[in-house]
């Protein structure tokens, strides 16, 4: 009988131990999508102030001081607004293919390290679990290029399918030359290996890699100067012409998300993640008697605001692209993946070899290999 109990007992303990990880999980996931977001709202708002201070004009301001609150007034618009479906359009997939991309777009950051404790999921195939995240985006905009039941929405659908196979390549050989210095899939091990200066960083050895990587980015999230798929001088608006009210917002917080997503993916692979561009040791010791002190060393130590700064670097060249490069022709960036960056990264992971070989240092010391 007493074993009866207390096999009860220990039965619920872990059971109650199970449940009070999911408040916990839950509290995580609110802390990164809330701010996520934020951030992809005023992004829009820094895109349109950006660009509009390129061109020699004003930009949003209306709504709130300097237009602060113009994606707010956005959010409202389209939240409010009919959504129109389509006659003859398969309703069910319609709906469905929005959710999809915004599903995807958010789910990758489960394993996105902030910094060396705040991270959703530590898995050890962090890197292959975000490609196969982005890779599944494509489902939604070819579902709803072919459920909305127009050729130029379908059209826009096909070209970024094509897109998508063409430059998942590059970006997939990019991450092997990654793997192959770092010898981890561990996002959080990938940006320890880089500990060091900035010379120690891997775009030092993989720049490249870098490059292709980040052009492979910019076109997979459809954005200019590879956005075919939403031309709006041959078709309108692409696999979202149709698409009206939340509908339409679901994509477009999906396509910023995923913006900041491949930002914040080349911090960490290639940049060093939170990782501080200052070597401490080589500074000397700091007098901490001051607040002044206190806050320099701390701005220059290692964390999340090293992050954040990187991220939003590449987030800006994000929007120097759209407002510098005119849109390229569906054959030019065909050419462009298949002909040029393929190559190219095969090219540099038979010289990462070598290094790996020769052990060049610092980078290859260990000479490892996956």
């Amino acid at each position: 009988m007493y074993d009866f109990i207390k096999n009860i007992l220990n039965t619920t303990i872990t059971y109650y131990n199970e449940l009070s990880v999911l408040p916990h999980t839950l509290i995580l996931i609110g802390v990164i999508m809330v701010p996520l977001l934020i951030v992809v709202a005023y992004y829009t708002y820094a895109e349109r102030k950006i660009i509009a201070s390129m061109q020699g004009r004003l930009g949003p301001n209306v709504v709130g001081p300097k237009g602060l609150l113009q994606p707010f007034a956005d959010g409202v618009k389209l939240f409010f607004k009919e959504i129109v479906i389509p006659t003859d359009s398969n309703k069910f997939l319609f709906l469905l293919a929005p959710v999809i991309t915004f599903t995807v777009a958010f789910a990758a950051w489960a394993v996105i390290p902030f910094d060396s404790v705040m991270v959703l999921s530590d898995i050890n195939a962090g890197l292959l679990y975000v490609l196969a995240m982005t890779s599944l985006g494509i489902y939604g905009i070819i579902i709803a290029g072919w459920a909305s039941n127009s050729k130029y929405a379908l059209l826009g659908a096909m070209r970024s399918a094509s897109l998508i196979i063409a430059y998942e390549i590059a970006m997939g050989f990019a991450l092997v030359g990654v793997i192959m210095v770092s010898g981890s899939l561990n996002l959080g091990d990938i940006i320890d290996s880089q500990k060091g200066s900035v010379f120690h960083w891997f775009w030092v050895p993989l720049f490249p890699l870098f490059i292709i990587y980040f052009i492979s980015g910019v076109a997979e999230t459809n954005r200019a100067p590879f956005d075919v798929a939403e031309g709006e001088s041959e078709l309108v608006a692409g696999f979202h012409v149709e698409y009206s009210g939340m509908g339409f917002a679901v994509f477009f917080i999906a396509e910023y998300a995923n913006m900041i997503l491949i930002s914040a993916l080349t911090t960490i692979l290639f940049f060093g993640g939170w990782l501080s561009p200052f070597n401490i040791s080589s500074l000397g010791n700091f007098e901490l008697n001051g607040f002044v002190n206190n806050i320099l060393l701390f701005l220059i130590n290692d964390g999340i605001h090293w992050f954040i700064i990187k991220t939003f670097f590449f987030m800006f060249c994000f929007i120097w692209f759209r407002a510098t490069f005119p849109r390229y022709r569906y054959d030019q960036i065909m050419r462009l993946g298949w002909k040029i960056l393929i190559p190219i990264t095969l090219v540099w992971i038979f010289v990462e070899m070598i290094f790996i070989y020769y052990k060049v240092e610092p980078w290859f010391a260990q000479g490892v290999v996956l």
